[in-house]
């Protein structure tokens, strides 16, 4: 254990340079004290590891001092080989860059690790975006990354669902974010920071200058904040459904998790279908959705839905009653 935290110790300093003890005791969760033996431990090893008294002191290492040792148990090393995405890196130009990369740190793997490595490339693939879908066509994407990168400024066209239907916008962006096989901006237009779907960016222009992101600013907070807040604005209403074993299986193939939450609270009933509250975003969209389940669900509640779904039914009887 305490080798692990030596090391970790080390790398940090490597890393981020000149760290006080709180910052290091903050970073391991141990206490200043542990701190201070453990930078006893790694001088006595001869690292050459100095501190500063005052202000602006702390712990450092010697300019140009680095390790060769990084440490990596086989879990991590697969753990990495893992996280490599071929595919989202070569649509973001940096494809040859991530191979070159895997092949340098495979190649300064020990003998049993790559053997390790070899075993997980044959026997797990990860595959970005869902189901019965394409993903997103980015022929913009690299220059969005690069403008992201170099904190530039791009004015662009950009295609979006009401009208008027194309806009002209200069977009401070902030990050990037791949969901489902869908790439996302995070940018700033104006006062407010939206998020922009890249395959619709129909032209960009790099503008000159570049900007600051606001202090403190997390890609990774700001984007968990975003989508919740888009689920609560997503659902409208509800819906009083019977539905069967059966449907509740249909339904798992391709209802978001609220839905399934609503069904999993229902009641079972004698006949062995379920009677449960589900949250819906607008009727059509809710009849869509439940007709997808065919004669496995009845909506019971509200009337006007009810009314719409057997409307729907009745057209359909018609439609073949020949």
């Amino acid at each position: 254990m305490r080798a692990g935290r030596l090391l970790s110790l080390l790398l940090l300093l490597q890393n981020r340079g000149r760290l006080t003890a709180d910052e290091l005791a903050a970073e391991l969760e141990v206490s200043v004290r542990t701190v201070y033996r453990d930078v006893q431990a790694l001088a006595a090893a001869g690292v050459p590891v100095y501190g500063e008294a005052g202000h602006a002191g702390g712990y450092a290492l010697l300019d140009g001092y680095r390790t060769r040792l990084t440490g990596l148990t086989t879990d991590e090393a697969q753990t990495l080989f893992l996280a490599g995405l071929p595919g989202p890196a070569a649509e973001l130009g940096l494809g040859s860059v991530l191979a070159a990369a895997e092949l340098k740190l495979e190649a300064a793997l020990p003998v049993p690790m790559q053997e390790e490595v070899r075993r997980i490339r044959a026997r797990f693939h990860l595959d970005a975006p869902g189901w019965y879908r394409r993903g997103d066509e980015v022929p913009h994407l690299p220059a969005v990354a690069a403008a992201v990168w170099q904190r530039r400024p791009l004015l662009v066209r950009y295609r979006r669902w009401r009208a008027p239907q194309e806009v002209e916008r200069r977009l401070e962006p902030y990050g990037i974010v791949l969901k489902a096989g869908r790439w996302y901006l995070v940018a700033r237009a104006g006062t407010d920071l939206r998020t922009y779907r890249i395959g619709q960016i129909l032209a960009l222009e790099e503008l000159a200058g570049t900007f600051e992101p606001p202090a403190g600013f997390d890609l990774a907070g700001h984007w968990q904040e975003h989508t919740a807040r888009l689920q609560e604005r997503l659902w409208q209403g509800a819906a009083e459904i019977r539905i069967s074993p059966e449907g509740i299986e249909k339904l798992r193939e391709f209802a978001p998790s609220a839905v399934l939450d609503g069904v999993e609270r229902g009641e079972p009933r004698a006949d062995g279908w379920y009677r449960a509250v589900i949250p819906v975003e607008s009727p059509a969209h809710a009849e869509a959705e439940l007709l997808r389940l065919g004669p496995h669900v009845e909506v019971l509640g509200p009337p006007a839905l009810r009314e719409r779904v057997a409307a729907t039914v009745r057209a359909l009887a018609a439609r073949y009653a020949d």
